[in-house]
């Protein structure tokens, strides 16, 4: 017997559910907001949309869009200065995963203070964050529940994990409607991101009863909707069926962790610069592999919820077809086949290797691994 917690938001999900982040604010004490928003939701205006639910509620606001597609360290940095300097006493994030990173470290700073780097760990965050809403524009990231936050270390050229319950946002607005104006590739991406978290919290060491039964349907939802939602943008059922499954996902690995698979994601998205979906995609058929003998019936779990009959095959079988529909969704949306394709460099991959095993998602891999196996890892997925 143990002792475990599960910690998620509120959450508001549905179709025209973002109209509500002005009466959200108000009931979280909010009356000027640090509004953080990506490039993307910019782009298609869904910012110019949702300011307006702030104004009829009284609300000032100030918005923020000065960060990468892989939040930076001085830049949230220097967010949490604006965040200070207009008097915000709140915070608002839409966008993708990179938004909510931002908008996380960007609250840790404004209350707590120091560098972002100050709180690269576990539990390492002492003041409570001001009041957090997030809209996620992406299915995959699954930060809008989570207490992870991940930013780039300049210096360093890595990926710099967080985690703490302090980083659970209070509400989540989930509205599918809003992922209708995300192209091909970002929903092949994230929603492969989507299924590494949920795979990975699955097979975590801190998985529980309940982080089980949302990964398993996180994995089942993605396997029998993430063709249609890349296919089209405008299939309402598909994408509806993906905000869940990413809901849920976030839900699973919020509270069981994750794995191999993202630690090792973390150091080559920190040296190269891209989508963290793309390459977790990429890695996690491998260290799928690699984990097998460590939980030969939950992969027989993940074929299954994938839709693999596998009544009449051994546990072995079973779980290589749990590896092999992975590698094929991964394929049918439009993802590299090797590290190669991304241009990482194989002379990198022993520093990488060294850096992975000291990523916190490495605490939870159900396997094991020393460097050399990190590197052998790295050598076949290229």
């Amino acid at each position: 017997m143990y002792i475990s917690k599960f910690v998620a938001p509120e959450i508001i999900f549905g179709m025209g559910s973002l109209n509500q982040v002005g009466e959200c604010c108000l009931r979280l004490g909010a009356s000027r907001v640090f509004f953080v928003a990506d490039c993307g939701v910019i782009q298609y205006k869904w910012v110019e949309k949702t300011l307006p639910f702030l104004a009829r509620c009284g609300l000032k606001y100030q918005v923020w869009s000065d960060f990468s597609s892989n939040p930076r360290d001085y830049e949230v940095e220097e967010g949490a200065l604006l965040y200070n300097k207009t008097g915000c006493d709140a915070v608002v994030a839409f966008g993708g995963g990179s938004a909510i990173d931002a908008a996380k470290a960007v609250a840790t700073l404004a209350t707590n203070g120091g560098q972002i780097r100050d709180y690269e760990g576990i539990d390492l965050i002492q003041k409570p964050l001001p009041p957090l809403i997030v809209i996620p524009s992406t299915a995959g990231s699954g930060s809008e529940v989570s207490q992870f936050s991940i930013i780039a270390d300049s210096q360093r050229k890595i990926k710099m994990t967080i985690i703490s319950k302090s980083l659970v946002p209070d509400i989540d607005i989930c509205d599918p409607l809003v992922l209708s104006t995300i192209n091909s590739r970002v929903t092949a991406h994230t929603g492969m991101e989507a299924l590494s978290h949920a795979v990975e919290a699955y097979l975590s060491l801190a998985a529980t009863d309940i982080t089980d039964l949302h990964a398993l349907h996180a994995i089942k939802l993605i396997a029998g909707n993430l063709r249609a939602s890349v296919a089209s943008q405008v299939n309402e059922a598909a994408k509806v069926a993906m905000a869940t499954a990413s809901l849920h996902a976030g839900l699973a690995f919020s509270n069981a962790a994750l794995g191999l698979a993202h630690a090792m994601t973390h150091q080559v998205g920190g040296l190269l610069d891209l989508p963290i979906g793309e390459i977790s995609a990429v890695l996690l058929p491998h260290v799928m592999r690699f984990n097998m003998i460590a939980a030969l019936d939950k992969y027989a779990a993940i074929a299954r919820a994938m839709g693999a009959k596998i009544d009449n095959l051994t546990p072995r079988e079973a779980a290589e077809k749990a590896i092999d529909m992975v590698v094929e969704l991964a394929r049918d949306v439009g993802i590299p086949r090797g590290l190669g394709e991304l241009n990482l460099p194989e002379e990198v991959i022993p520093e990488l290797s060294r850096n992975a095993i000291k990523d916190a998602c490495f605490i939870t891999n159900p396997r094991d691994a020393d460097v050399e196996d990190i590197i052998r890892i790295f050598k076949a997925a290229l």
